[in-house]
């Protein structure tokens, strides 16, 4: 689907760094997606130049939504199977997308748990010395938390 799209277009004219124009990617991280097999390798000019078609700045936009939605690399690369070949069953894509709503029900949940214990150490507020300040006592003692609260779960987009 993603890649059957291109119907008749002619020979891919899009440098890289028009590529990364067209679809708000950097160039960088369109280098990375060809690296790991997420965008197929472009047509090469005379100059051996790379030359990327519609099909590219599509592909591209397909998996910087994913990617903003959270999900990981390796999700992205079998939902791109899947864009790609239309009559598959979509059952793995609705199964994906249940796992990262999982994950960020997770992320979520980590997050208001460390607003809490932030907020609480903020209206803690104590004048003085940094020696008999509550915040500073509770990040240096974190059994004075009144939850536990795991590392954050980094976003990564």
């Amino acid at each position: 689907m993603l890649a059957a799209q291109n119907g008749g277009d002619a020979m891919p004219s899009l440098s890289i760094g028009k590529l990364a124009k067209a679809s708000e990617v950097k160039v960088p991280t369109i280098r990375f997606y060809e690296q790991i097999g997420l965008l197929p390798p472009p047509e090469r000019a005379a100059n051996d130049r790379r030359l990327f078609g519609p099909d590219a700045v599509r592909r591209l936009a397909f998996i910087k939504h994913a990617r903003q939605l959270g999900f990981p690399i390796e999700a992205i690369r079998t939902l791109l199977d899947l864009a790609d070949d239309p009559e598959r069953d979509c059952a793995d894509a609705n199964a994906l997308a249940r796992e990262q709503l999982i994950a960020v029900d997770r992320k979520i949940a980590q997050l208001e748990a460390l607003r809490s214990e932030l907020k609480r150490m903020a209206e803690a507020t104590c004048q003085g010395a940094a020696s008999d300040c509550r915040v500073i006592e509770a990040l240096s003692d974190h059994s004075l938390c009144e939850a536990d609260h795991p590392e954050p779960v980094r976003a990564s987009i």
